[in-house]
């Protein structure tokens, strides 16, 4: 029986604990990964906090997005074998869907989705796994679990841009930093950054963004509008807040300007919009994952972003050891980091 080291959560709104688990054999369409590198997501601020919605698994494992090296596989799996690196993902893929893995710590069972990532070893199902692109490094790769397909991908998949669409950004995180990424990869120059951090605008006007607001700012709307007369094409939200979605439909363009938000505000939160506007020809909708299909669409976006110029290795921070996952937390929620490594 493999031992294993995780992070647990074991109570809402506490600290995750440190333990020592035991696995079991691995069943049909289950992968045992060693974990090299995990990233950090504001979902997991948000299932520690209660923010998703009751919570009836608890005690279980977090994390969905990292890279790892394959140890052996469960019965059934044909995508990966043993040595394959890989990268994990939430996003559902080709395979077998394997179930939630049990651990046991000390007689209590630990649960787990089909794919954690805070841990030394993890049990993934096949299909939330990637083949690792040769020349990706293992640190930068975990950004393809998330941040990558998700904020790339609603560019590429999900928005008609053109060189000669005016974007605007909300909320620099992992996901509107990706999307930044793909939209300059593809030429765009009229792009807007909005967000609270100076740093993070400061790295973004590096990049190449031509234009950078800080959300703090009393007269947000009105500087928009003096650069965007008439209002924007498209707009991308992924700060997480109601107040963002509603501010970023106010910034598009009647006739056929389009909001695209991939954040998730708290559960049991609502936007509030004027029918007036959508009537007038605004468009607004969420995005899954950046409609990637992780498969084929993980080696589109490698190519596209490897071509530009980004530096994608900003987004990440020095690295954390797994006892270190409290303070990369803190990190994230603070602003302090990017995106937690």
């Amino acid at each position: 029986m493999t031992i294993i080291k995780a992070a647990v959560l074991t109570e809402i709104n506490k600290p995750l604990e440190i333990k020592t688990l035991k696995m079991h054999v691995l069943e049909p369409g289950q992968v045992l990964v060693k974990i090299l590198f995990s990233g950090v997501c504001r979902s997991q601020l948000m299932e520690i906090k209660g923010m998703r919605g009751e919570d009836p698994w608890l005690p279980h494992l977090l994390g969905h997005e990292g890279s790892g090296i394959v140890i052996r596989t469960g019965p059934g799996v044909k995508k990966v074998k043993a040595k394959d690196e890989v990268i994990l993902t939430w996003i559902k893929g080709n395979g077998m869907e394997g179930s939630g893995a049990e651990y046991d710590h000390e007689g209590i069972v630990i649960h787990s989705g089909r794919v954690t990532t805070f841990s030394n070893y993890s049990i993934v199902s096949e299909n939330r796994l990637i083949k690792k692109p040769n020349n990706l490094a293992f640190d930068t790769a975990i950004l393809y679990g998330c941040a990558l397909p998700t904020g790339a991908g609603m560019v590429l998949n999900e928005l008609n841009v053109s060189a000669e669409s005016s974007v605007i950004v909300i909320g620099l995180g992992g996901i509107g930093l990706s999307a930044i990424a793909m939209l300059l990869s593809l030429g765009v120059n009229n792009l807007m950054a909005i967000d609270i951090s100076d740093e993070k605008l400061k790295e973004v006007k590096s990049w190449g963004v031509s234009h950078v607001i800080n959300a703090n700012k009393p007269n947000v709307k009105e500087l928009v509008k003096e650069i965007m007369v008439g209002g924007a094409d498209f707009c991308i939200e992924s700060a997480g807040k109601i107040s963002t979605i509603e501010l970023g439909f106010s910034l598009i363009r009647k006739n056929g300007g389009k909001l695209l938000f991939a954040s998730h505000p708290p559960e049991g939160e609502f936007i509030t919009l004027a029918p007036h506007e959508l009537i007038s020809g605004k468009q607004i909708a969420g995005s899954w994952g950046g409609g990637v299909m992780p498969d084929k669409d993980i080696s589109i976006l490698y190519n596209h972003l490897t071509s530009s110029n980004i530096p994608l290795n900003t987004l990440l921070s020095k690295p954390y050891l797994l006892e270190e996952i409290n303070q990369a937390l803190d990190d994230l929620e603070t602003g302090k980091v990017f995106r937690p490594l």
